[in-house]
């Protein structure tokens, strides 16, 4: 056989082995709404798991906010045309519980791929919040936070404090904010997700109700309760303390997390998940302490709740398609794929073999940041810390910005402004409550 006939047929061999092996591989679509280092992270898990097998190719997609992205989700599946996997912030859970038809739970998804799915393996306090009543796990656990406090250890040394004493209770935060003040700092204390922070982990850190029903757990006729005295008294905490220059309000979402990590902020509340983007960018000492407390408040500390969110699979798939989604689920449920993803983001360990082996590691003493957040969730929870699902939550939480805004402001008082936003925000179960019934 000449050369050039040679070429040809190995040519034409690989192109065929090549056309052979891109038929193979079967694409899944994931959208996702994570920015920044943890939006590279989540590009980094998508081609570790390509890298891992040929069969399957999960592309990563980002499709704006949370807010946004379900918002997308929900009219591509009406379109014909849904992702494979969707991300879905917490407070989104009820409305996709709700969407009949849009969803298959993950325990259908692993079962038709004929995965082995033991939902115990996962940790409890995340595995429950995705949980139907009847125990049938609705959507894969994967980046579950929750709320912290953050300090700056440059500043509170300073301003003459200790800097390995972080402030436990809302009583010395507020003092630690005097001090900071006092010592030139023009921004003492801000917070991440005020909404989340200080009225839904709030609640449950105090073990007190935020909707009856168990946080809407029992039922679609829960309603919202977070109107109490407690509430109240804390909302016009921040009030005073903004007035006096020791709050200073910059945003709805993780926006105020840049005034920490700039300098500009001596103390911060917000997500465990900020841990990534602080540890990047900060240029001082700082440490990750637990969410403060009232102390007079029996019951407290209870538990926080967690925030971030879960990955759907969404309904009309084919079943080699949903093979591959539940092979990714498993590749993402590995415990030294978990653990890494914990270390890295501050995000919680989903599984208890992914906590074990980071304890076991020595990492929490090295860096006891992100062991915060897991104490605050390993621990038995009540009807009322357990968490929150009711519908039209995402609507609710725009409702609770606006009237909280509205206090900041001063254009309303805390109770006027929680008393409306328990009004506004029941019209809207109730209406929720009649359409799914």
């Amino acid at each position: 056989m000449k050369l050039h006939t040679k070429l040809a047929w190995a040519s034409a061999a690989v192109l065929m082995s090549f056309a052979g092996s891109a038929h193979a591989v079967t694409e899944i679509n994931w959208w996702h709404s994570m920015t920044g280092a943890l939006g590279d992270r989540v590009t980094a898990l998508a081609d570790q798991f390509n890298k891992s097998q040929n069969e399957y190719k999960v592309t990563a997609v980002y499709k704006g906010s949370y807010d946004e992205a379900l918002a997308a989700g929900i009219a591509a599946f009406r379109a014909g045309n849904a992702p494979h996997i969707l991300q879905v912030f917490e407070v989104g859970t009820a409305t996709m519980m709700y969407a009949k038809g849009a969803v298959k739970p993950v325990s259908e998804v692993m079962k038709v791929a004929g995965e082995k799915f033991d939902a115990s393996g996962y940790v409890a306090a995340v595995a429950g919040y995705y949980t139907s009543p009847k125990g049938e796990m609705l959507s894969f656990p994967f980046n579950s936070s929750t709320t912290v406090f953050y300090y700056n250890k440059d500043m509170f040394t300073k301003a003459g404090m200790d800097p390995n004493k972080a402030p436990t209770t809302w009583q010395e935060v507020v003092a630690a904010a005097g001090r900071l003040k006092a010592s030139g700092e023009k921004c003492a204390y801000t917070t991440g997700w005020q909404t989340w922070v200080h009225l839904e982990s709030f609640s449950a850190w105090h073990n007190v109700e935020f909707a009856s029903k168990g946080n809407g757990f029992g039922g679609l006729d829960a309603r919202l309760t977070f109107n109490s005295p407690l509430h109240v008294r804390h909302i016009e905490n921040l009030e005073n303390w903004a007035k006096q220059g020791y709050f200073t309000y910059a945003g709805r979402k993780n926006e105020p997390e840049a005034k920490f990590y700039s300098g500009e902020c001596g103390m911060l509340t917000s997500s465990s998940s900020a841990y990534g983007n602080i540890s990047k960018n900060a240029k001082f000492k700082f440490a990750v302490a637990p969410l403060p407390y009232y102390s007079d408040v029996k019951g407290a500390p209870q538990n926080t709740i967690i925030g971030g969110a879960s990955l759907w699979s969404m309904n009309g798939k084919k079943t080699e398609e949903y093979k591959g989604v539940a092979r990714f689920y498993k590749f993402l449920s590995q415990p030294e794929v978990q653990a890494k993803w914990h270390q890295e983001t501050g995000y919680l360990p989903i599984t208890n073999a992914a906590y074990e082996m980071t304890k076991k590691s020595g990492f929490y003493e090295k860096t006891p940041g992100p062991g915060v957040a897991v104490q605050q969730m390993i621990v038995k929870t009540t009807d009322k810390s357990r968490g929150i699902r009711l519908g039209s939550f995402v609507q609710i939480r725009t409702i609770m910005d606006e009237e909280l805004e509205s206090v900041w402001s001063g254009k309303k008082s805390a109770k006027a402004a929680l008393d409306n936003a328990v009004l506004r925000g029941n019209e809207l179960l109730d209406r929720f409550e009649k359409a799914n019934k």
